[in-house]
């Protein structure tokens, strides 16, 4: 059995090469419907969604989608660096979303499930509250796996990080 199994768990961006309409038509949907507004209608959350799927579904590589490509990057290295099988999660635009992440370390033979992100301060809406909420989604669904949010980050160890990459500039 695994010891730990680690989602990374990466913010999203929309392709670059996703339809500009649809695109136009998600976000402006994406302030009623995602954030709750009541007063939207069936119909425009089903298409919602529908978009919502299109684009988290949609073809990635470096060249669409620089920062999916530096998500790959950041979970092989993390692989490299702790020895943990890494699963990307997106908040956001991008497939397999943090629920979806979760739901596929807890079908691994691990009994941890350790969920990071490189959203390093307090304060974001992603990282203290969207992501918080999935792993708690995640412990209600998997209550037989540990599911630990290595966050926040000690703002001590974000600073030392800082400087000694600011100190190769100087």
């Amino acid at each position: 059995m695994k010891r730990a199994v680690l989602v990374l768990a990466m913010h999203g961006a929309p392709p670059l090469d996703f339809p500009r309409s649809e695109l136009q038509e998600f976000m402006a949907l994406h302030g009623r419907v995602a954030h709750g507004d009541a007063d939207t209608d069936e119909s425009l959350r089903l298409r919602y969604l529908e978009l919502e799927k299109k684009m988290r579904t949609w073809p990635r590589n470096a060249e669409n989608d620089p920062f999916y490509a530096g998500s790959g990057e950041l979970a092989q290295q993390l692989r490299q660096e702790t020895g943990l099988e890494v699963i990307l999660g997106f908040n956001e635009f991008c497939a397999p979303s943090i629920d979806e992440a979760i739901g596929l370390a807890a079908s691994l033979e691990a009994e941890t499930i350790v969920v990071v992100t490189p959203m390093m301060t307090r304060g974001g809406e992603h990282s203290e509250v969207e992501i918080a909420a999935a792993i708690e989604r995640g412990r209600a669904l998997y209550p037989g796996k540990k599911i630990i949010y290595a966050w926040p980050f000690a703002v001590e160890e974000v600073a030392r990080f800082l400087a000694s990459h600011i100190k190769k500039y100087i």
